[in-house]
């Protein structure tokens, strides 16, 4: 009997995989898989002053087309194990909910896709017309870099390649089936830095002090719009998260002040255009006088979208089959690994729901993996038709 996706999701979540731990969840997969007669790869990255992270590719067939589920089996932290209603790696099912860290972000929907594909083999005797992989990480909820970005190159110089795939983050709003992510806007961080003269409050003219001045550095960055929008996308934000001038004292004007921002941008601009924007910006609201610079911060969050078209058509089709809705199209929220995953091939996130991942009691309703694993069962007919 083919295996559940609550069995597959129970086993993850009983794995206390806090990034950078595995704790035996892709050990997990990597039985079921076997079992199933993928060709499976445990692979271990590493990069100087981060954690080794342990990841998994996985594959069946060897001819196009080759659909791709990808994800992470890693989580964050559960916070104090008391105050969950269910221990947060038990993997305890209440009331038709299941409970556990990485329920719905995203373990959950690793099992959903794992029991869809072996109940595929199951009935097309073993083998798929084409090629299904799975490309899973520990390393998504954290730095993301010995995760899916170097998987993806270590798969490519193998001469692996990928028509398309679908990440299993929790995409849906409200409800399974309301909501297909086929984007994400950019993220790029800075530190805005305003230097002054520093001297004594009582003699202000034998001082220059930068605190009204980044003051008006910051209303001047966030009155002008970054644009309007576009097609796909949202208007691009910037938003300054903190101000600091390290200043214990009360007497003293402080020789410099600074501004931690981050900038989440839509297809309208790259790293290098959004960058250039804004230290345009930041010129012209100097003038002569005020003496600022931008601290770019390192960033590896592209924009990116895959554009309505067959493949989402066929996504969205197999959603109204299993659940009647037509789900809508968007590009908000966060990051996620599918910004690297877009430069290989067109992707597009579809999972549970998001509503409490990240919280105490993170949950899913069983009847959701239910839906979700139909959804990804009618993508596989259609896809390998």
């Amino acid at each position: 009997m083919t295996a559940t996706a609550l069995d597959i999701a129970q086993a993850l979540l009983r794995c206390p995989s806090v990034t950078p731990a595995d704790a035996g969840a892709l050990g997990v997969l990597e039985a079921l898989l076997t079992d199933a007669g993928f060709a499976v790869h445990r692979v271990t990255f590493s990069e100087p002053g981060t954690a080794d992270i342990d990841n998994l590719y996985a594959r069946i067939g060897t001819t196009t087309p080759h659909l791709c589920f990808a994800g992470h089996t890693d989580v964050v932290p559960p916070g104090e194990d008391s105050a969950w209603s269910h221990g947060a790696f038990s993997g305890d099912v209440a009331d038709g909910l299941l409970y556990g860290r990485g329920a719905v972000d995203m373990k959950g929907g690793i099992a959903c896709a794992v029991a869809a594909t072996l109940d595929y083999l199951a009935a097309n005797g073993g083998n798929p017309k084409g090629s299904i992989s799975f490309l899973i990480t520990g390393d998504e909820e954290d730095v993301a870099v010995n995760g899916t970005v170097k998987l993806l190159q270590w798969a490519a110089e193998r001469g692996e390649t990928f028509d398309h795939c679908i990440v299993g983050e929790p995409s849906n709003v409200e409800t399974i089936g309301d909501t297909i992510k086929i984007g994400r806007r950019g993220s790029q961080s800075g530190v805005l830095i305003v230097d002054g003269q520093q001297g004594h409050v009582a003699y202000p003219h034998r001082a220059s002090n930068p605190v009204p001045d980044i003051a008006a550095l910051i209303t001047a960055l966030n009155d002008e719009p970054l644009d309007a929008g576009s097609a796909q996308f949202q208007p691009s934000n910037l938003e300054f998260t903190s101000v600091d001038v390290g200043n214990p004292a009360t007497n003293v004007i402080p020789a410099q002040a600074r501004a931690k921002f981050n900038i989440r941008f839509n297809d309208h601009h790259t790293q290098e255009t959004l960058r250039a924007l804004v230290e345009q910006r930041l010129a012209a609201a100097c003038g002569n006088r005020i003496r600022a610079r931008i601290d770019w911060l390192p960033s590896n969050a592209d924009v990116f979208v895959t554009k309505p078209g067959a493949f989402t058509d066929l996504v969205s089709a197999s959603i109204a089959d299993a659940t009647g809705r037509t789900p809508e199209f968007n590009t908000g929220g966060g990051t996620s690994d599918a910004r690297f995953i877009a430069k290989y091939c067109p992707v597009v996130e579809f999972g549970l729901v998001g509503q409490t991942m990240h919280q105490i009691d993170e949950r899913t309703p069983v009847s959701d993996l239910d839906k979700l694993t139909a959804i990804y069962r009618g993508v596989l007919e259609r896809y390998f038709k």
